[in-house]
């Protein structure tokens, strides 16, 4: 049996760096986010519904979706971003499964869900571990705030639209402290695939 981790952390906590780092040992990675943009190509089940439910207004001319278009529709209306959600979740998580269970036939011992809402979206039945990366708040904030070249008040609406990370923390099997350097979650991240016999 292979063992499926399921990784995630909050905004700007360091996932994708750690999500990069499975990649030394040949762990392949299922990007939940990377879906979320291939489902809705020109000619998918779910870019489809969207033209039928928001109309030809949100295509650029070459008939791909304008996601600022329709970010500027789902944000204003609530009803509509539950629509788009209940679009394009079922489509992320059939193309997930798909991606996983084709690695474990492929012979993967170990297969990585990253998925950014793991906790909100009440996922972990789709992995057997989860993997928290976790940063102290006002280290979010800062690295939030020179990434995205956001004011304090904007990146801390971004941070407190999710569960906290310490939440996340609290709920996780194990936990990549992030507040160091790269090398040293590096060296956490080995010190648990080795506990689960992953490498």
């Amino acid at each position: 049996m292979a063992l499926i981790i399921g990784l995630t952390g909050s905004i700007a906590s360091g996932k994708s760096t750690v999500s990069l780092m499975f990649d030394d040992h040949n762990i392949p990675v299922v990007d939940a986010d990377k879906l979320s943009r291939e489902v809705v190509n020109p000619g998918e089940k779910a870019y489809n519904q969207i033209v039928e439910m928001f109309g030809q207004d949100v295509l650029r001319d070459d008939k791909t979706i304008d996601r600022e278009k329709l970010g500027s529709i789902i944000f204003a209306d609530e009803g509509k971003r539950k629509l788009l959600n209940n679009i394009v979740h079922p489509a992320v998580r059939e193309k997930m499964l798909q991606r996983r269970d084709g690695f474990v036939e492929a012979g993967a011992t170990c297969v990585v869900l990253d998925i950014p809402l793991l906790f909100e979206s009440k996922l972990t039945h789709y992995v057997d571990k989860t993997l928290v990366v976790y940063v102290d708040e006002h280290v979010q904030l800062e690295r939030l705030m020179n990434r995205n070249h956001y004011s304090e008040e904007e990146a801390r609406q971004r941070i407190e639209s999710q569960i906290p990370v310490s939440k996340k923390a609290a709920m996780a099997d194990a936990v990549i402290d992030n507040n160091g350097t790269k090398y040293q979650s590096y060296e956490q991240l080995e010190k648990f695939l080795s506990e689960w016999n992953a490498i």
